[in-house]
């Protein structure tokens, strides 16, 4: 028995500085912008045979970041490769009934990844990503992921159907205070505190909008697309420049 554990031991040992690495590679390749490394690092993971359950796991997380940016950056043939691997990723963990209310928020928002590579299937698989959200949220209420894909569906819905700035906001708030006691070095948590300043800039909130970048910054400060662009050009909209010029006058 001890023979084995020792054999068995470095093994594992291996598998947690490997998941360790990818973390803080994903991390890095995130707020300097290095997508190719981020493409590099899932590529060599979904590469890798006998994944365990965790492996797949993180990967998929990975994968959604990635998806996400594809379609943010109109590489659609791109993001349709890695949802259509992912979506299989996904089957493959439900099979063994892993973290059940974490995969049903990654279906909701990997049915808004379908949505956002064809709008007109909004009708059909809009209800079933609101769905599997509010599932992910009812089973696990702690469950920052689910409530960061409602506060997305809320955004980007239609006021006509329902849609709302103001209640994305409050999903997004409460998915901030679950995640922000272990935010740092999470590429996830400054991704959503950029998401939060840019909703509540639009709705007119800005010293609370600039207090999320500014959160993002003092967490990572080379997070080179908050300090570069985002947070620069917050400070130089005409409305902050009144809002600033109000304040002196009294």
């Amino acid at each position: 028995m001890t023979k084995r554990l020792l054999l068995i031991l470095p093994l594992l040992l291996c598998c947690i500085f490997a998941s360790a690495q990818e973390k803080e590679t994903i991390y890095r390749s995130y707020i300097s912008n290095d997508m190719a490394t981020w493409k590099k690092t899932i590529d060599a993971m979904h590469a890798e045979t006998n994944k365990s359950n965790e492996r797949e796991f993180e990967l998929l997380n990975y994968e959604y970041g990635y998806i996400g940016w594809s379609i943010g950056s109109k590489r659609k043939s791109e993001a349709r490769l890695y949802l259509d691997r992912s979506t299989e990723r996904l089957s493959r963990l439900r099979k063994k009934n892993y973290s059940v209310s974490f995969l049903d928020a990654y279906e909701s928002a990997f049915l808004g990844f379908q949505i956002g590579l064809a709008n007109l299937k909004a009708p059909r698989l809009g209800p079933r990503s609101l769905d599997f959200a509010n599932k992910s949220v009812e089973d696990d209420d702690k469950n920052a992921l689910g409530l960061i894909q409602l506060g997305n569906i809320y955004l980007f819905m239609p006021p006509l159907f329902g849609g709302s700035k103001e209640k994305a906001i409050e999903y997004y708030l409460r998915a901030e205070q679950i995640m922000a006691p272990n935010g740092k070095g999470d590429w996830n948590y400054l991704a959503l505190l950029v998401q939060l300043g840019g909703v509540l800039e639009e709705t007119g909130n800005i010293d609370k909008a600039g207090s999320f970048y500014l959160k993002a910054l003092s967490l990572e400060p080379g997070f080179s697309w908050v300090k570069d662009e985002l947070y620069p050009a917050f400070t130089k909209k005409p409305v902050r420049r009144t809002r600033r010029a109000a304040a002196a006058r009294f």
